[in-house]
This record gives structure tokens, sequence and C-alpha cells, in this order.
């Protein structure tokens, strides 16, 4: 449990042109984008590749940039997710397995968390892992308030 409260954000990069996503990031006081991103230095990527991310962060709002792999699933339920045109429950499921077994909550602290924005690809937050993430480690830890971007 929490003392204090933690605000977390969540965005996806995807249908955001640079300004629009760089400029929702500072608007939202966002200190450390948190990237959880399986893989994040393919051509696909745009303007969020890693070192380039990592830049144009430091740069244009200076924002700190953090890629935490045991954040992001593996690519065995990504693919069958993504590429199998797999069922949503059964990614989620195993998608909470998975952080629950990496114990995430001892891999990030509510300093990095606060004011931090969980990173990935997916427009909204609907389907997609960050949002589990927000979720799971909301649970944990309490006092954490989440807010999709």
């Amino acid at each position: 449990m929490l003392s204090q409260s933690v605000k977390l954000f969540t965005m996806g990069f995807t249908q955001k042109s640079a300004e629009q996503f760089f400029d929702t990031l500072i608007k939202s006081g966002v200190k450390t984008v948190i990237d959880t991103r399986l893989n994040n230095v393919s051509q696909l990527a745009g303007f969020t590749k890693k070192n380039d991310l990592k830049y144009f962060l430091k740069q244009v709002g200076a924002i700190d940039y953090v890629h935490i792999l045991d954040l992001a699933p593996t690519k065995d339920i990504l693919d069958e997710y993504k590429k199998n045109k797999g069922d949503w429950g059964v990614y989620e499921q195993k998608f909470l397995k998975l952080i629950s077994d990496r114990q995430i909550e001892k891999k990030v602290t509510p300093e990095l968390l606060n004011h931090g924005c969980l990173l990935c690809s997916e427009a909204k937050p609907h389907n997609c892992h960050r949002r589990l993430v927000a979720e799971y480690l909301s649970k944990k830890w309490e006092n954490i308030k989440v807010c999709h971007l």
C-alpha cells in the first residue's frame, strides 16, 4: 500500500502525429515515459523508435525514457493474439499470469510511476497490455490514479 497517491498515465502512439504525441505528454505533466513494448526498434515505430524517442522526449519535453521489458508480453503471447487473431480474453489471462509470475510490482517503483506514462502502440487502452499493467499495479499498491491519454 502506498502512502501518497501516484498519477500514472498510459498512451499508445498509433493514430497520432508526433506533434499530438509530444504535446499530449507535455500538457499532461508526464515526467517519464515507460516503454512497455516488446519490440521498440522496428520501422513501424516511426518517431517512437527507442533511441529516437529517448532523444525527442528529452529535447522536446525534458521527459525521461526507460524501457522495461518485464512490462511487455512475450513474443509467443503477442503472436498468438496479433498474428493468429487470437481471443482477447485468452491473451488477457496469459498476460496477467505472466506479469504476476514476473512480480512486476518489484521491478518498478511508485516514484518511477508517479507522473509516468506506460507507452505501447495500441491507439486505445481497451485491448492493450498497458491497461492490464496499470490495473495490476493499482490492485497491488492501491492509491494509483490511472489516466489513459
